[in-house]
């Protein structure tokens, strides 16, 4: 268990983001200090109001501040998803428009803010493209210091991409900001899309069960995710695929990560074909093994197995409202 976990969320708030983000906001103990957006499976300005939407669906509108931040790549031209999650990134569930508004400070002043009110404080589960971030990093070097831990979801580890043969989404979209990050010295973990698929893919009975559960936040789940459902098995994945809530279950649950490496990870910027690749170095060098803990190429913890049990229990507990499991 992570006690007293305090967070700030960046998502581009589509699909799986918002399950994340329900759990999150319903964990018993967890507290999200601040939810950030960045354009990626949408534009920006449909992120904030689906961040808000799942807020107030949580309960907790009003009470968990939103703020808007980048509407485009540091270098390229947007690249959107919403061919998987629908337009308004909900499902095309066409949710009247939320009742709260975001805050008007920049998400990426609102990292660095936050971070120095908090030193040491802080973890940060980032969950779209890596855009805010690299920003907040430009404006103030000394928030690599000073958050506690940053998850990000991105790249892949000796594994297919999701958007191109090599690439995951969330690197693809802004490799310049995920080299940024990476170069900078933050101290990460990474989650791969190929943990998503091997140990955070939902599907057959777990699925039917989940979709069995009859509550006001699991139905919301189900709502928002249908689309991306579809997607999945027009494209050989039977199930609903969850990044951003393995992501976030493990910043809860640092257990639910069973095997891990510190990794010297590189984002390709110049290939085109390759464009967000992740060159994870898993090689069995001294200075790629667990134990070592020195020097500049250690630029990332890398997650290469979780425990999907333990995953799908948390989503349950999520969906039903009841955590008695993890009291």
């Amino acid at each position: 268990m992570n006690p007293n976990l305090r967070l700030i969320v960046d998502t581009d708030t589509a699909g799986d983001d918002v399950t994340s983000l329900l759990m999150g906001l319903l964990w018993p103990g967890v507290r999200i200090e601040a939810i950030t957006t960045v354009m990626g499976n949408i534009p920006v300005e449909q992120c904030t109001a689906n961040a808000l939407t799942t807020v107030e669906t949580a309960g907790r509108g009003g009470e968990v501040p939103v703020y808007q931040g980048c509407d485009r790549p540091l270098l390229r031209p947007l690249v959107q998803a919403a061919y998987v999650h629908g337009a308004d990134g909900m499902g095309e569930s066409s949710f009247p428009p939320p009742r709260h508004r975001a805050e008007a400070e920049h998400a990426a002043n609102a990292i660095v803010r936050l971070l120095s009110e908090h030193p040491g404080e802080l973890e940060l589960v980032a969950h779209g493209p890596l855009t805010n971030l690299a920003v907040a990093y430009m404006l103030d070097p000394s928030i690599v210091r000073k958050v506690k831990k940053v998850w990000v979801m991105g790249g892949s580890c000796h594994f297919r991409g999701n958007i191109t043969a090599t690439a995951e989404f969330n690197f693809y979209v802004d490799p310049e900001a995920a080299r940024i990050v990476f170069q900078a010295g933050f101290p990460i973990v990474m989650i791969g899309w190929d943990i998503c698929c091997r140990n955070a893919l939902v599907g057959g009975e777990d699925l039917d069960r989940l979709q069995a559960i009859d509550t006001p936040t699991a139905r919301f789940y189900r709502q928002v995710n249908r689309k991306a459902l579809a997607f999945n098995r027009a494209n050989g994945l039977d199930g609903v695929t969850h990044p951003d809530s393995v992501t976030m279950a493990m910043a809860i649950r640092p257990e639910l990560m069973q095997r891990s490496q510190r990794c010297q990870v590189e984002i390709e910027c110049q290939s085109e074909a390759n464009r967000g690749f992740s060159a994870v170095d898993t090689r069995p060098a001294p200075e790629n093994t667990p134990a070592w803990t020195g020097g500049e190429r250690t630029s990332a913890e890398v997650c290469l197995e979780a425990d999907y049990g333990l995953f799908y229990r948390m989503l349950t507990a999520v969906l039903s409202g009841d955590f008695r499991e993890f009291e």
